[in-house]
């Protein structure tokens, strides 16, 4: 049974929404979900949400996206950036969410070589977690 989400103002407005904002200096809102960002994502068969998918749950104020791998598999290669007919600049709101994430205490990716994951992606997400 899928995990019910509730649309309010509260959501909406949600101090950690405020703080992607304010760290990645984009705004979620801008997005109308065309999916361009998704289908030009090289890491997004890595991922367990697509870019796309994780704008939406900022959008809806579920901050469920602070435990997500997406974040940290994307390499900020800038691609669903530059397909972006709104100018969202989504590696930027990523690197926000993996900032906010180290606050927080959750790394939900494993820093081990052994996984599949991209290596572009795999030096992406050890810089952001090492001192």
């Amino acid at each position: 049974m899928a995990a019910e989400l509730r649309i309010a103002r509260e959501n909406l407005e949600a101090p950690f929404l405020k703080k992607v904002a304010e760290i990645s200096g984009q705004n979620v809102f801008a997005c109308y979900q065309c999916g361009k960002c998704s289908a030009g994502c090289v890491f997004g068969e890595h991922m367990d949400l697509l870019p796309n998918q994780v704008l939406r749950l900022l959008q809806l104020g579920d901050d469920s996206v602070l435990g997500a791998r997406a974040p940290w598999v994307c390499a900020a290669c800038l691609a669903c950036t530059v397909r972006c007919p709104k100018g969202v600049d989504v590696a930027r709101i990523m690197e926000a969410i993996r900032q906010l994430s180290l606050r927080q205490g959750l790394t939900p990716v494993e820093m081990k070589l052994d996984r599949d994951f991209p290596q572009i992606a795999l030096v992406g997400a050890w810089r952001k977690v090492s001192p």
